[in-house]
């Protein structure tokens, strides 16, 4: 069986360019997190066993896990994954501790231009240093975190009388910050088919990532920077500036007036299943959820909307997604850079759209007819223009779990002040690039 399925991968290669012989191919892991994106690519990787002859096997963590699993296998040269689709983060930390393959002599060679990707994707998930023209992987999941709501709901009559009412405003996809705050407050504790609703379904959870990524994308669009001058780590005044305190002021007011009950730990699971539960008006999370939001027969067609994080005093969403690397200590790494050539075709990019993945190609997503190929399409290019994301320095994770306290001691916990919490967080992430011998 396995001989003739080789064969027919052979017969293929005339065709595709690629080589698959007995003695070549191999069995690769692909290393990601545990999600629908995840089984989009299954899929769509069956086109990569049938034209190599090469075999796919997959270790998906769930999102939780995710991290700590996969940097604990790299910082210990482990040989699990081949392939590794790793957080924007993880680049910086992946380059200089040798984990990830430099991928710049491949893609000469093989003719794979970073200028066929959206720059914003090929800056946060392919280069390190930041912006130089050193690739430690090839873009491959586009994502930011946007919102989704319950248009039903929006659209019925006797709720935008209330809302003209209340507000003075017609009902609509909210075009600030402030104005989605003020339709979260408004949905809270609102009865509606005869059960009690509530406003909005946000980033809370402390353990992880959760609170920074869904804080971010407030404190961003009030205009909080990381630092004053790129690549100088002077965050005085930029991260615990007066902007930067507004939006988290803003944040903390959102948790507090209009989200449900007890909602004190949330991230991506907890805001997908308020929302389909029906307990919400409004949530945040991540695009690559959205096609299976869209999808669901209870909430979603023509009972779902989306918008991308709107702006306050600046544009800006909280950047996701990731690039796929080869990871450095594997044996296999011809048959990984097949996979990565493979992956980089443009028709191999239009069917992983397709399948639910987000694709980074420009032939992709420039083309005249993404924007209506699907209803959140179009907000996810407003989102990816406007993208930021956290630190990607090597120490990146002790940098989160510092941002990680602070705002959830502040927004959930109430001890003190935004002023306190992030002049706190300056201390932190002084003390850490000092250590790193960066100030």
């Amino acid at each position: 069986m396995k001989t003739t399925r080789l064969l027919a991968a052979t017969a293929l290669t005339v065709a595709t360019g690629f080589s698959a012989t007995a003695v070549s191919a191999e069995e690769l892991t692909l290393c990601w997190a545990a999600w629908d994106p995840a089984n989009a690519l299954v899929e769509l990787s069956k086109d990569f066993e049938a034209k190599t002859g090469n075999t796919m096997k997959f270790e998906f963590v769930p999102w939780p896990n995710f991290a700590d699993r996969m940097l604990n296998e790299l910082n210990s040269g482990g040989k699990l994954c081949d392939l590794l689709i790793g957080d924007s983060q993880w680049i910086g930390g992946g380059a200089e501790n040798g984990h990830y393959v430099k991928l710049n002599d491949f893609f000469e060679k093989e003719g794979i231009s970073m200028d066929d990707f959206l720059p914003a994707t090929v800056y946060a998930y392919s280069t390190w240093p930041k912006g130089t023209p050193n690739y430690y992987a090839l873009p491959a999941m586009g994502d930011a975190n946007g919102w989704f709501y319950r248009k039903d709901w929006f659209e019925k009559p006797e709720i935008q009388a209330a809302y003209k009412e209340a507000t003075g405003q017609d009902l609509r996809e909210p075009q600030t910050q402030e104005e989605l705050l003020q339709i979260a407050q408004f949905f809270q504790g609102r009865e509606i088919d005869g059960k009690k609703r509530y406003g909005a379904a946000i980033f809370t959870e402390r353990g992880s990532e959760g609170i920074t990524m869904g804080a971010l994308g407030s404190l961003f669009t009030f205009g909080f920077k990381f630092e004053n001058t790129p690549g100088k780590y002077d965050m005085e005044g930029a991260v615990n500036g007066p902007d930067s305190v507004k939006g988290l002021e803003f944040y903390k007011t959102l948790y507090k007036t209009a989200t449900p009950p007890g909602y004190t730990d949330a991230y991506m699971e907890q805001s997908l299943d308020a929302f389909k539960s029906g307990q919400v008006a409004l949530g945040m999370n991540w695009f690559a959820f959205f096609p299976g939001l869209y999808s669901d027969p209870d909430i979603g067609g023509d009972k779902i909307g989306f918008f991308p994080n709107p702006p306050q005093k600046v544009a800006g969403s909280m950047l996701g997604g990731q690039g796929i690397s080869v990871v450095s200590y594997s044996d296999k790494k011809d048959a990984a850079l097949e996979y990565i050539k493979w992956f980089a075709q443009p028709e191999i990019q239009a069917q992983w759209w397709k399948l639910g993945g987000y694709s980074c190609r420009k032939s992709v997503l420039l083309d005249p007819s993404f924007k209506d190929s699907q209803p959140f399409a179009a907000d996810f290019l407003v989102a990816m223009g406007d993208v930021k994301d956290f630190w990607q320095e090597p120490a990146y994770a002790e940098l989160l779990l510092a941002m990680q306290k602070r705002l959830h001691d502040y927004v959930v916990a109430d001890k003190g002040t935004a002023q306190e919490a992030l002049d706190k967080l300056v201390e932190d992430w002084t003390e850490t690039f000092q250590d790193e011998g960066k100030l």
